[in-house]
């Protein structure tokens, strides 16, 4: 039962992760369409935010399966 409780909390913080991601991905090309010039800047912050997600994914998926 709690196994299952666990594999559950774990595919849902997989799916946030995702999502998030596909959001900094959409937003990002918007933004490069629209400012060419600034997509050096954009491509960074897309790339930092996108390694904070995967980081808080990783650790909620960990604490959701070592309980």
């Amino acid at each position: 039962m709690i196994e299952s409780i666990n594999a559950i909390g774990a595919g849902i913080a997989a799916i946030g992760a995702g999502i998030g991601i596909g959001q900094i991905g959409s937003s990002a090309v918007k933004s490069i369409a629209r400012q060419p010039e600034a997509a050096g800047k954009i491509q960074i912050a897309m790339i930092v935010s996108a390694a904070f997600i995967e980081g808080v994914a990783l650790f909620s998926i960990i604490i959701a399966l070592v309980k």
